[in-house]
């Protein structure tokens, strides 16, 4: 298995994954709640530039040619320059006007949007590799401060964080939805 960046062609791959792990934030991000439009909408902005889902901010998984696993991620001091495209979009296209997306991610941190395997490859490591993949980014960029959120109703995610070193540091609702905000320094 490989750890490497995304392309713009892993859309395939990559979008289901990363919409099987992010849930009902998929419907906030964009404007449905129909489940083959969300991925549509979540690849074409996967495959641009720019933005919170772009391939740029992703690293792939990869064994035997097939994406196995994503780690979607970046700085907390850009999360409105990344998702002002897709709340551009929202108003055009949907009639949503937001002035901004439910906070998950905070100025000071370096922060895992989502992390994601293949139901198929889990319990082989994927997760800790794309955690490990992650962490060392934030390190290069001199973070020391990284953070994700987790789903009250995603034990074994839970557990998997705090044997990397996570804490819990509050709680937040999104879409209906209750995660913990977690934070580790590096």
């Amino acid at each position: 298995m490989i750890i490497r960046p995304a392309a713009p062609e892993d859309a395939g791959q990559v979008i289901p994954l990363l919409y099987d792990a992010i849930g009902s934030i998929a419907y906030v991000l964009t404007g449905t709640d129909n489940p083959a439009s969300a991925i549509h909408a979540m690849s074409e902005w996967y495959k641009q530039r720019n933005n919170r889902l772009s391939y740029e901010n992703v690293l792939v998984a990869e064994k035997d040619g097939e994406a196995v696993g994503a780690a979607l991620f970046y700085h907390g001091s850009r999360i409105a320059e990344l998702d002002q495209p897709l709340l551009d979009r929202l108003a055009a296209r949907e009639g949503i006007i937001l002035a901004s997306f439910p906070a998950e991610s905070r100025e000071n941190e370096f922060y895992l949007d989502s992390l994601a395997v293949n139901p198929a490859c889990r319990g082989q490591g994927i997760g800790s590799r794309l955690m490990q993949a992650f962490e060392a980014a934030a390190a290069r960029q001199q973070y020391d401060r990284v953070a994700l959120i987790v789903s009250s109703d995603n034990p074994r995610a839970r557990k998997l964080y705090m044997s990397k070193g996570y804490v819990s540091d509050g709680q937040i609702d999104i879409a209906g939805a209750d995660y913990d905000h977690m934070v580790k320094r590096l």
